[in-house]
């Protein structure tokens, strides 16, 4: 946001004038959100409306909110959204995207929602190529309903449901969701990356853009995953919790684009990648 008058006549030694060098989205409400300290949700959903604003897209986005932490995601952006039964998001944004194929619809899940309850539906629509984007946070637990132990969460973690930490002898090793829809033939875009610095951030908007140019473009389904932090629930402070997914988190769940089927290659003379149908 722009300084206040007096501020900014202060910090110029009373000769400058105000300029408005950092603001809120259009498409964002200005309602405080309800987030823990130190949780990304907040960054994750500036990203979201600095891309629907910078596509232009604020007239014709649906977009779809889990259950979990961003249950309340409908709050902050004032374009059209859906809240979803748990776990049920994508086929929601299924139904909205067969309906009207002009809207641009997107999901935004947990990994609770995304990749346990509502793994399911992940799968197959991803399988189907159905043309939505699905922005995925990926905190390694279920951070709203007491910090229980996610599909996701890391061997040796400690959760108020692996008090000794995760044993995957016991519950297996966590998901990767990328390298599982690797396999799919009919995804456009898989990318990965930690919310945890300013470089990271402006990757993660540039996969962001690749993502949202999969459906514009009609490639199919794109996906995004964000490591987020959940200071509260792992025990940490934000800036320990930060540090934890750059050294530890990243080592399980490695950064980077795992599909990338909208991006034209390089060299002209490259084979052209065999795709299935797109879902309507």
């Amino acid at each position: 946001m722009g300084q206040a008058p007096e501020a900014c006549a202060a910090a110029n030694n009373g000769h400058g004038e105000c300029e408005v060098v950092f603001d809120r989205p259009e498409c964002m409400t200005d309602k405080v959100m309800h987030y823990c300290p130190g949780c990304t949700h907040g960054i994750i959903h500036r990203l979201v409306g600095e891309m629907i604003d910078e596509f232009g897209l604020f007239e014709r986005t649906v977009g779809v909110c889990p259950v979990g932490c961003s249950v309340f995601a409908f709050e902050y952006f004032h374009f059209d959204m859906i809240e979803a039964s748990h776990g049920r998001a994508a086929a929601v944004a299924t139904a909205v995207k067969r309906a009207d194929p002009n809207r641009f619809v997107f999901t935004y899940q947990g990994d609770g929602d995304l990749a346990a309850i509502g793994l399911a539906e992940s799968v197959h629509a991803a399988a189907r190529g159905e043309n939505i984007c699905v922005f995925f946070v990926n905190n390694g637990i279920y951070g709203m309903t007491g910090g229980q132990m996610a599909p996701t969460s890391l061997i040796g973690q400690k959760t108020t449901t692996s008090p000794r930490g995760r044993d995957p002898g016991i519950a297996g090793p966590p998901i990767g969701v990328c390298e599982m829809l690797s396999s799919l033939p009919a995804v456009a875009y898989l990318a990965r990356v930690p919310i945890t610095s300013p470089k990271n951030i402006h990757t993660a908007r540039k996969y962001m853009r690749t993502a949202i140019r999969a459906q514009l473009e009609r490639k199919g389904f794109a996906l995004v995953e964000f490591l987020s932090t959940c200071p509260v629930q792992w025990g940490m402070t934000p800036i320990k919790a930060m540090e934890h997914i750059d050294k530890t988190v990243v080592q399980t769940f490695k950064p980077g684009v795992f599909i990338d089927r909208v991006t034209p290659p390089k060299e002209t003379t490259a084979p052209a990648v065999e795709r299935t149908a797109v879902a309507p």
